[in-house]
């Protein structure tokens, strides 16, 4: 995992945004979610990817956990998960949190 802020983000015309970030991927899909304090994502267990995941904290703050190892966020941070990482998002913020997720594939 990989702690970023938008300003780590290309600001080119030309080619993905995350393209500094996660070179060689471009987006696949993605949506936004919304989590109240205490709430944590993929309740079910294990969660993992075979492609990287960015996750940018829009409103709230909390702990990304990954691999069962916990990081603080606000407001502002990016993430970008790599394939293969257990991870998971934990609100503990007084405002729900609100992240977009964003799924990546290989470029080309």
């Amino acid at each position: 995992m990989r702690k970023l802020s938008l300003d780590d983000l290309s600001r080119g015309k030309d080619g993905p945004v995350l393209s500094d970030a996660v070179p060689g991927h471009v987006l696949e899909r993605g949506g936004v979610s919304t989590y109240l304090a205490g709430q944590r994502t993929h309740p079910e267990g294990r969660h993992v990817h075979d492609v990287p995941e960015v996750f940018t904290i829009l409103q709230g703050s909390g702990l990304i956990e990954i691999d069962g190892e916990q990081t603080p966020f606000q407001t502002g941070d990016l993430f970008v998960v790599d394939p293969g990482e257990d991870h998971h998002l934990l609100s503990t913020g007084e405002l729900p949190l609100v992240s977009m997720w964003l799924h990546l594939q290989p470029a080309g």
